[in-house]
């Protein structure tokens, strides 16, 4: 059935006529007392000018509210067309003003006849002529003999009857030309054929919601059009919608729920587009306001008490919820989004590169069949971690600290308690920074976390042992006791010392673990031929601690003490090649036996003198003294023992004889030479003259 009015000289039609002249009138006089406006926005449609191609051709001209201005295509010569070549109408402002401005017919039936009117009123205060004329067209006719020139009073109208006969429910487009005195303007004719039209409103306001949060709304959309619409809705961020997709028959509705979720505080604005698959688009307009609520944290520190390694600590931080929305929250690693987003761009950049390299290899070896299908394998794979990444929500993760529930909602009006769980791997002072992105809030909310790990407390019953003076060489035996302090065993081991004293030392055990609140006694042995003062520092690692624990042994190793009974040995005067024979006694007062060896150094190194016996049988042993090198010393004193080892606290007597082959005086140390001490340890002092 026709929703337009079939051309029929019946009262029907007349009333219509009568009707829509009236209206016209009122419409086009109101806009003659007041200045024309271009609008902006013609050519766009909102989704309430979408909806007017549901109405009939009756109800569509009836509800046009605008007067626009039509396109002037060329201006003419008044003094060729009537003799008023002045005009009090601007140039800008045709002589006529067309209602409407465009012919429309919609909601029509095939096959059957519709009329529009095309009302013209004379702007200017002097008569007009005009002329309308329409090229031919099988379906857009003017009725009438409306190709004359009319000639219009100031103010008055003249109307144009369009008689429109369509053969199929489709789209036609023709236009009229109207020729005034002074230009040409176009009025152009458009028949809608069968649309489909949802009823979105022009504009959706969502008011003042809170920021970080979804707020939605939802709409009962219905097909008011005459035909199935089959649609697809977009917008943009931070407006969306669902289903975005869809079709709807002739009458039918159906939801469709519009969110807004504002990332930042402030105004936002934003267009929902229906895109019908006839290629026409309705707009409607949002708009949302976002602010902070009252959602917060209780405190932004937090510390944590001293946790031993092996073991875990927990403390607490209250999130509250003063405001009337369900808060959602998530802990991040990261400050803000735009950081999250820049670590999701390296990682899918990385893989990116990983996925280029494998399809260099790949093609590099093409002659290998069944690589093809790995490579598609590998692609696939490529694909889905760069999905896997893109998707993934980056909440906080840390092998030390652990925040429980790391994700969850906090009720209006109510509050949170969110546990940091403390795990320590090393001694040290750790220092956290975690935030909380939570909707009602634009920017998260940190929380910093201050704890330490304490690793096994070992002490030594001693910090320094001094053990004195110990004699080179002989071997001695320490205990120190290691405590465990702490709550944790303690695993511990020598660290091998680097000098030469320090691996004198031997500690046993070197290693092992002790309990918590146990012991352990280290036996230390010692023994050293480097003569001297020492200070050594041994350190032990203990697993878990960033700190050794420390032992320092101070000592002095010292050579074999002894003495001589006498100071000295006083021969006095003797004669030439007589024998003097003086004795003393070597005491050993150490611990330890000494082996030693006496010797005089100032003494000659030739043969041994000889006495006066020999002296007096010839003198031809003193010739063998001279050699090529000149004249050889004998030897004079002879020492009996010369070497020997004396036991601890033992002694020994040394006979020292003198056998004068030379006429002098005598001064001459006699020193002992002790083996794996050091040479000249001592000496005793020797005097004569012959």
């Amino acid at each position: 059935m026709a929703t337009g009015k079939i051309r029929q000289p019946s009262k029907g039609a007349d009333g219509f006529q009568s009707r829509v002249a009236t209206s016209l009138n009122r419409k086009l006089v109101g806009a003659a007392e007041k200045p024309l406006t271009v609008n902006t926005r013609y050519g766009q449609h909102t989704a309430s000018a979408l909806m007017k191609k549901s109405l009939s051709t009756e109800q569509r001209l009836v509800t046009t509210r605008e007067v626009k201005r039509p396109r002037i295509t060329q201006l003419r010569d008044m003094s060729e067309a009537s003799h008023h070549k002045f005009s009090a109408v601007d140039l800008q402002r045709s002589l006529f003003q067309p209602f409407p401005l465009e012919v429309v017919f919609q909601s029509y039936v095939p096959h059957k006849d519709y009329e529009m009117p095309l009302i013209l009123r004379n702007n200017d205060k002097v008569p007009r002529l005009v002329k309308v004329m329409m090229e031919t067209s099988p379906h857009f006719k003017l009725v009438g003999h409306n190709v004359v020139w009319r000639k219009v009073a100031p103010g008055m109208t003249s109307t144009f009857r369009i008689l429109f006969t369509p053969e199929e429910n489709k789209d036609y487009f023709h236009q009229l030309t109207c020729i005034t005195e002074r230009e040409k303007f176009i009025v152009p004719i458009r028949a809608i054929g069968a649309r489909a039209v949802l009823d979105f409103p022009d504009q959706l306001h969502f008011s003042i919601c809170p920021v970080n949060y979804s707020t939605q709304k939802t709409l009962l959309i219905r097909n008011v059009g005459n035909r199935e619409a089959r649609y697809r809705i977009s917008t943009e961020s931070p407006f969306s919608v669902d289903p975005s997709i869809g079709n709807l028959g002739i009458g039918e509705a159906s939801q469709v729920t519009v969110e807004f979720h504002p990332l930042k505080i402030g105004d936002h604005s934003g267009s929902l587009v229906v895109h019908y698959d006839t290629g026409e688009d309705s707009c409607t307009s949002l708009y949302g306001s976002a602010v902070d609520v009252s959602v917060g944290l209780k405190r932004s520190f937090l510390t944590i008490e001293k946790t031993y390694l092996t073991m875990a600590n927990c403390s607490s931080v209250v999130l509250h919820n003063q405001s009337g929305i369900t808060a959602h929250f998530q802990w991040k690693a990261v400050a803000t989004r735009e950081l999250e987003d820049q670590q999701k761009l390296r990682l899918c950049h990385r893989l990116q590169r990983r996925e280029n390299e494998m399809d260099s290899f790949l093609k590099e070896c093409t002659g290998v069949p069944t690589l093809r299908e790995h490579a598609r394998l590998l692609s696939r794979s490529f694909q889905n971690q760069r999905a896997k990444v893109q998707g993934d929500s980056m909440l906080f993760s840390n092998d030390v600290f652990t925040i429980d529930p790391v994700e969850g909602d906090v009720l209006p009006n109510s509050s949170v308690e969110i546990n940091v769980i403390f795990k320590p791997r090393e001694a040290r002072v750790y220092q956290q920074t975690v935030y909380c992105d939570i909707s009602g809030r634009e920017a998260r909310l940190p929380l910093h976390i201050k704890a330490e790990g304490i690793g096994p407390r070992l002490r030594f019953s001693l910090e320094q042992l001094d053990i004195g003076n110990v004699f080179s060489g002989s071997a001695h035996s320490y205990e120190v006791i290691l405590f465990n302090k702490g709550a944790i065993d303690a695993p511990f081991s020598l660290i091998p010392p680097s000098t030469a004293l320090g691996s004198c030392f031997t500690f046993l055990p070197w290693k092992g673990i002790i309990s918590p609140d146990g012991l352990q006694v280290i036996k230390i042995s010692f023994s050293s031929t480097i003569l001297g003062k020492f200070t050594e520092e041994f350190r032990f690692r203990v697993n878990g601690s960033s700190e050794p624990v420390t032992l320092t042994i101070r000592g002095c190793v010292i050579g074999p003490t002894f003495h001589f009974d006498v100071p000295s040995l006083h021969f006095g005067d003797v004669s030439f090649g007589f024998p003097r024979t003086l004795s003393c006694r070597l005491t050993n007062t150490s611990s330890m036996p000494v082996t030693f060896n006496l010797r005089i150094p100032g003494d000659g190194n030739g043969e041994h003198s000889a006495t006066s016996s020999v002296l007096m049988a010839g003198n031809t042993h003193l010739s063998r003294r001279r050699g090529a090198q000149g004249y050889i010393r004998p030897t004079e004193f002879t020492i009996t023992p010369c070497r020997g080892t004396i036991r601890p606290q033992a002694f020994l007597d040394i006979q020292v004889t003198l056998c004068s082959n030379t006429l002098k005086s005598y001064k001459l140390p006699l020193v002992v030479d002790v083996e794996g001490v050091g040479k000249k340890v001592s000496s005793l002092l020797l005097t004569a003259r012959a």
